[in-house]
């Protein structure tokens, strides 16, 4: 454990590396830095890597923005109005895939620019406020719909739903209805897991088992993410290509093993809300985290959008 306080438990302005275990020293080079990229922002949310153009599009929910990060590191806007978009990815053509707050539903941008409105009904009543969505591999949109946008008496779900829209956009249903504030999720390399978090008084990470109709199934308790003294929920997540899951959650980025272990946690002077992987090789995560987009780079690759 010496080594491992040698080298990560340097506190910095930027955070610092707590381990676990001696495999979470495996996971960062070992000059591994936290970097501040840019700062001055309301809350951030929803970073996205755009391979194509190498620059990192994030929300900024308050603001009623989305940033673009060109390659050094200055924020431009991207959109505005961003109708209080939240979690954003692309689909399998690279479109941009938008969870909107203040819309109430989940759009994708076109390749002329314009918005196209894939749901925001289920019903015939509105949705919540969309807040996370993950695209599959067969082209399949989850997302994830709690109230953190609306007031109570806008609500018109019965629920706090996980949602799945089908391939070809016509089919939407829940496979999930049991969540408080149902918010980050994430698929496993393989597909066949699907990661929940609710960012509640449960403060816990649920797995399921994705079934070969895109249905879910033995929901189970993966990761309860609590540290006393310590506030903050789990909330938005990302894996690499060997399942580790890296969850943001109290005091900063949580790294789980396959089997639900705790290796460490990459703290931050400001509590993240999300983070995607990015860069060239896709080994650099990015967190968004309050007023402020932090960078570190890992030895093993994230999984890549596109």
């Amino acid at each position: 454990m010496f080594y491992l306080q040698k080298w990560f438990g340097k506190h910095t302005a930027r955070g610092y590396l707590q381990p676990k275990c001696q495999k979470f020293s495996y996971l960062f080079p070992k000059s591994v830095v936290i970097e501040q990229v840019a700062t001055g922002f309301q809350f951030t949310e929803g970073p996205v890597w755009m391979v194509e153009k190498q620059c990192l599009l994030f929300s900024d929910i308050p603001a009623n923005k989305i940033y673009k990060l060109n390659g050094s590191g200055q924020a431009a806007v991207f959109r505005e109005p961003s109708h209080h978009a939240n979690g954003l990815t692309r689909d399998r053509q690279g479109r941009l895939i938008a969870c909107e707050h203040g819309s109430r539903c989940v759009t994708r941008t076109e390749p002329d620019g314009t918005l196209t409105v894939l749901s925001d009904r289920f019903n015939n009543q509105k949705l919540n406020s969309p807040n996370d969505v993950i695209v599959k591999s067969d082209g399949a949109i989850y997302f994830t719909d709690p109230p953190y946008g609306i007031q109570p008496e806008q609500q018109e779900q019965p629920f706090q739903g996980v949602y799945r829209l089908s391939p070809n956009g016509q089919d939407l249903s829940v496979i999930a209805d049991d969540f408080i504030k149902p918010n980050g999720l994430a698929l496993s390399p393989d597909e066949q897991t699907l990661y929940v978090a609710d960012s509640s008084e449960r403060c816990h990470i649920r797995a399921f088992d994705v079934q070969a109709d895109g249905a879910i199934a033995n929901g189970r308790v993966f990761h309860t993410m609590t540290t006393p003294g310590v506030t903050g929920n789990p909330d938005g997540m990302k894996v690499d290509r060997d399942g580790h899951l890296y969850a943001t959650g109290p005091g900063g980025v949580w790294v789980l093993e396959p089997d639900g272990t705790h290796l460490g946690t990459i703290v931050l002077p400001e509590q993240p809300a999300n983070c995607a992987w990015g860069d060239a090789d896709w080994q650099s995560l990015y967190i968004t985290a309050r007023t402020s987009l932090y960078k570190i780079r890992v030895n093993t690759p994230g999984i890549a959008l596109l």
